[in-house]
């Protein structure tokens, strides 16, 4: 009887075969069918995909099963390559330290902000800062989850100085780290948070005021665009179309509604 491949094995190999699609043009792989091996992920792109834990549309619970374990195995494998990364040669040097994502590896929701403020870089964690109490309860108060079922990442895991807007060749060499990071959860939903995330992730110029209010696709993941909270704290007139927008995004996932007051 043959063994089964190591962990570690099985978390570099996926690595490698991320590595030689996203060389390929590849964004994203392919749904397999249900209840697949994880292990057949590394052998041929149309069994690429892993199986979404079930979960309910509420909750996310916690497991033990291969898919799972494979999951934290590849994304811990991935954060310590991003901790290593110095591909920004400014950033490096500022950082305190990168700020890779946290949150369910078996999301169904990825929320995608666009960088790591002062909080972020010194505590390792995304949307800490007052921004992020905002995010949180969008998340909590709001949709009537748990920060811990979605995942939450940047487009850049390091701090731009002074906070600035990224530039275009950090969240190009920073691209890869976010495709990985989606290839393995394999989210069936993506919130972009502010224009920086919107346009990065989508590849396009279209302020964020045209791309918020409905659904957009990206490599067959359904992607609801909303002002960013750290913009919401800064113009509250904003909070009502960001609730708008998860109101939306919360009838598409099947979460309940609330009943809109007369």
């Amino acid at each position: 009887m043959s063994e089964q491949p190591s962990a570690a094995y099985s978390v570099r190999a996926v690595l490698q075969r991320l590595e030689s699609l996203r060389r390929a043009g590849v964004t994203h792989l392919p749904k397999s069918p249900a209840g697949a091996d994880p292990a057949l992920a590394v052998s041929a792109p149309e069994s690429s995909r892993l199986p979404h834990e079930p979960m309910p549309r509420k909750t996310a619970q916690k497991t033990s099963s291969p898919a799972a374990a494979f999951r934290v195995e590849a994304l811990a494998e991935l954060e310590r390559r991003v901790a290593a990364c110095t591909r920004c040669g400014e950033l490096a040097a500022s950082r305190t330290q990168t700020v890779f994502g946290a949150g369910n590896p078996s999301a169904r929701l990825v929320f995608v902000g666009e960088a790591p403020g002062a909080d972020e870089d010194r505590q390792g964690e995304p949307f800490v800062g007052r921004a992020g109490m905002l995010l949180t309860d969008i998340i909590e108060k709001g949709m009537k989850l748990r920060r811990s079922d979605v995942y939450i990442c940047n487009i850049l895991r390091c701090r731009p100085p002074g906070n600035r807007t990224p530039l275009p060749v950090e969240a190009a060499n920073c691209r890869e780290h976010l495709d990985a990071q989606l290839a393995i959860i394999q989210p069936e939903f993506i919130c972009c948070l502010g224009a920086v995330a919107a346009q990065n992730l989508l590849g396009v110029s279209t302020p964020i005021g045209q791309l918020r209010g409905r659904f957009l696709d990206y490599q067959g993941i359904k992607v609801l665009c909303t002002y960013h909270p750290a913009y919401v704290l800064r113009n509250p007139a904003a909070k009502r179309h960001v609730w708008d927008d998860i109101q939306m995004l919360m009838a598409e996932m099947g979460l309940k509604v609330p009943k809109k007051s007369k």
